[in-house]
């Protein structure tokens, strides 16, 4: 019979200390990733602007791909650290074993879909052959082998739900270096291997999800002694698949939503110009760097919100939250900073060699000031989505992403596109972005009221006894 598990430090660990210790690792492994993104299209973009646009024109199909990954992790985060918080290890152990199973099946759904339909994905889109071709290739690779993603996610996620975040950098943090060493050499055919071009980038990024999946496999199975799993585990459970995907099935959507919104601008810009969407997978990149910090602090608030949920300790809950939306608001505004000095510095790192830059810059440079505009609130979005998702309420994080991106920011960039051109359709950004947040603050104070606040005057029931 399976012991009960300890109180752990997400119990007991003063708010601000815990908060910093749970989210510092997965900050870093964070960043590396976002380095991984850019340096990932500055190499690419070095063979020309078609290759840029052929990895940027994937973007939807990659954020895809993460949506199901991650979406299907955030939902075994939550209630694996609800079920620690309730000292139930039997549904712990159990969730974590049906979480591995449902991922291991989205990765063989997408490996199908990228090795029969990656062709047709470009060809709807545009006819340049050069893009046409490229991302084929990319495509491809990245789909027919995304098991390695599931896997690293996945095992991500169960060490982030007992607190191990320093596992769970390891795990991206391998992977991202993998990356970052593979990618010029297969790029560009360094010390004897051959020439990939961008299907080399591809490789390099599937053969640093894989290796960093089977770390984190090895750390899930001999490092993380609070989730014992085991074959039993792997019996599919009606009740706790349903209770991942109550979570997780939102998320998914939430985050599938992104592609949607991707694709549909890619279409509204790519009537301008195809250096117009270059830009714009520009920019996708290069905010990595200042939402990747923020979502590394989420990754680590989520499990703290979840555990003390589960624990019935709301002044825990309410202090963490709090932390969390002034650390991310702090780093939106150096990011906003950063955007309004810079912007073309960091637009002219992806200039092709014997390519005119200057269109680039025209369209990039207004272009990042205009869309920055949005992080100055961002980070108050971005937390409280979390804090949705933690506490069961993924609903919530749909309503408030569907409503941003579908119907706000694509109809309003597709009537300023037609009204006032290329110039101000970067507006959408902060346009939706103020509805988001405006919403995010009602569903936060309802939450609260409802679900929090009573709780300070109930004790967990094994305190009682």
């Amino acid at each position: 019979m399976s012991q009960p598990a300890q109180e752990n430090k997400m119990g007991i660990m003063p708010e601000n200390k815990l908060l910093l210790n749970m989210a510092l690792p997965m900050i870093i492994s964070m960043l590396i990733q976002a380095c991984y993104n850019v340096v990932d299209s500055y190499f690419v973009s070095k063979l020309s602007q078609d290759a840029l646009n052929a990895v940027s024109l994937a973007f939807p199909v990659q954020n895809l791909m993460i949506a199901v990954a991650v979406g299907t992790g955030v939902g075994i985060n939550a209630l694996l650290s609800r079920s620690l918080g309730q000292k139930d290890q039997e549904r712990a152990n159990r969730t974590a074993m049906n979480g591995m199973l449902l991922e291991v099946i989205s990765g063989l759904v997408f490996t199908v879909l990228g090795l029969t339909l990656a062709r047709t994905y470009y060809t709807i889109q545009t006819d340049i052959p050069g893009i046409v071709n490229y991302g084929t290739d990319y495509l491809t690779i990245v789909a027919g082998c995304s098991m390695g993603i599931f896997l690293s996610v996945t095992c991500e996620r169960l060490v982030q739900a007992t607190g191990r975040t320093v596992y769970a950098m390891v795990i991206q943090g391998v992977g991202s270096v993998i990356n970052l060493v593979l990618d010029p050499i297969l790029i560009f055919g360094l010390f004897g291997f051959p020439r990939l071009e961008v299907a080399g980038a591809a490789v390099a990024t599937v053969a640093g999800q894989i290796i960093g999946g089977l770390v984190g496999l090895y750390l899930s199975l001999t490092h993380n002694p609070e989730v014992q799993m085991s074959v039993k585990g792997l019996q599919p459970s009606k009740e706790i698949i349903g209770n991942i995907y109550s979570v997780g099935l939102p998320s998914i959507i939430m985050q599938s939503i992104g592609s949607v919104m991707v694709f549909g601008m890619n279409q509204i810009l790519i009537a301008f110009t195809s250096t117009a969407t270059a830009v714009f997978g520009i920019y996708f990149k290069l905010q990595s760097f200042i939402f990747m910090p923020v979502f590394g602090l989420n990754n680590g608030m989520v499990p703290i919100v979840a555990y003390n949920y589960g624990a019935r300790k709301p002044s825990r809950i309410t202090k963490t939250v709090r932390l969390a939306i002034a650390y991310a608001v702090g780093i939106m505004l150096v990011g906003f900073a950063l955007f309004q000095f810079f912007p073309d510095v960091f637009i002219g790192l992806f200039e092709a060699e014997g390519e005119d830059a200057g269109d680039l810059l025209a369209i990039g440079v207004p272009a990042l000031r205009i869309i920055s505009c949005h992080f100055l609130v961002a980070g108050i979005s971005v937390v409280s989505m979390s804090v949705f998702q933690a506490l069961g309420h993924g609903v919530l994080s749909l309503t408030v992403s569907v409503i941003r991106q579908l119907v706000v920011l694509l109809p309003v960039a597709f009537v300023l596109s037609k009204v006032g051109g290329l110039s101000v359709v970067w507006w959408a950004f902060p346009l939706a972005e103020i509805f988001a947040v405006s919403l995010c603050i009602l569903f936060l104070l309802r939450v609260y009221r409802q679900e929090i606040a009573p709780m300070e005057t109930i004790s967990p029931s094994w305190e009682k006894s």
